[in-house]
């Protein structure tokens, strides 16, 4: 299985790895890979993948049963079980999903502290981001102050970290509306948190694959840029960092 490395340090952008498996003619397995698979809403990673005579190019990123590097380029042949490559991760891209993720962890806390708002969904963009929540309508009104508030807490520069625990102690012991454990399925037993402001005292703290800046003053500017219903009783806000 692959050692799924961008867990543990989100800042790392080339690493060296050794190729596990080939399936088809495009998708590689690594032992270990420092780039993002889809999920969570958060897009891929992009990058290369080289070896000492050729390149790929690294065009999709897949979690299934193993992480698969979908790969294009080359000679047009996939590089062989037991190769040595070297990863390269397209740093804007991977800066620009990190900033938008923690920016939607912040917009979660204060729709569910401020209007008792549950994230239901969410997706990232390199430019954009939407969240869907349940709640019937905001306002103008509700939409300047969610904007003033995210971008106070931005500027308090909040630290951001993430550990793991085992499932039973995470539901044991954390609340439930926020962590929303019983979204993820049982089969996974150890579990990942993501924390945002005092250690002692956070104020979010949430399951979470993702990654994340290391501290809520790197988001940058948060622009709400507009709203539309979602169904009944469910809400999308839509915003920019600037």
């Amino acid at each position: 299985m692959t050692d799924a490395r961008y867990l543990d340090d989100a800042d790392r952008l080339t690493f060296d790895a050794t190729v596990e498996a080939v399936r088809g003619t495009d998708r590689v397995v690594l032992d270990q890979t420092y780039f993002y698979p889809t999920g969570g809403g958060q897009p891929h990673d992009t990058g290369t993948l080289s070896t000492a005579e050729q390149e790929w190019t690294v065009v999709d990123v897949q979690k299934r049963d193993r992480i698969e590097h979908v790969v294009a380029g080359g000679d047009g042949d996939a590089p062989e079980p037991g190769a040595t490559m070297a990863g390269d991760i397209d740093a804007e891209r991977r800066r620009a999903h990190m900033r938008y993720h923690t920016a939607q962890h912040l917009l979660s806390a204060v729709l569910l502290d401020e209007y008792d708002a549950e994230t239901t969904g969410n997706q990232l963009y390199t430019d954009h981001a939407h969240l869907d929540c349940a709640y019937e309508r905001f306002d103008d009104a509700d939409l300047d102050h969610i904007e003033s508030r995210l971008n106070e807490l931005v500027d308090a520069d909040l630290p951001v970290r993430w550990y793991t625990l085992d499932r039973d102690e995470a539901e044991a012991t954390l609340d439930p509306e926020r962590t929303r454990l019983h979204l993820l399925p049982e089969s996974i037993r150890e579990v990942r948190i993501v924390e945002i402001g005092d250690e002692d005292d956070p104020f979010d703290r949430t399951a979470c694959a993702g990654t994340h800046v290391p501290s809520t003053g790197e988001i940058g500017t948060v622009v709400l840029t507009g709203r539309t219903t979602q169904g009944s009783s469910h809400e999308r806000v839509e915003f920019v960092l600037r």
